[in-house]
């Protein structure tokens, strides 16, 4: 069975973006690749840990997979897991909630704080 949320970690201009244009078209990264990456619960630590280590505040906004279930495709990427991937824009209206993240004193950042 699939979750129902999914994940998307935004950097501040980017979550800007997202309430300004009411959309968002993907990162630098995205892109490059063709989608937008997003993350299921149990993948989010392992995106920040690895991703996300310039110390600067993350937005960490979780999805509804319904709302955009026509745009996702789940397919393998790190480690062989299959991830959640948007072809297409993430629409705010999708957001269910959000948080701001901020690194501990190493760093890391604690995405289990805020998803069950």
């Amino acid at each position: 069975m699939r979750d129902t949320i999914i994940y998307k970690i935004l950097r501040q201009a980017e979550w800007a973006e997202l309430q300004r244009e009411g959309h968002f078209a993907g990162s630098v990264h995205d892109k490059r690749d063709g989608f937008i990456h997003m993350s299921a619960a149990g993948q989010l630590q392992g995106t920040l840990d690895k991703h996300y280590t310039d110390g600067d505040d993350v937005i960490l906004a979780a999805v509804r997979l319904a709302d955009i279930a026509e745009t996702v495709k789940w397919e393998v990427s790190r480690g062989g897991a299959e991830f959640p991937h948007i072809y297409g824009k993430l629409p705010l209206i999708a957001v269910q909630q959000h948080w701001v993240l901020s690194p501990d004193p190493e760093g890391r950042y604690a995405a289990y704080k805020y998803i069950s």
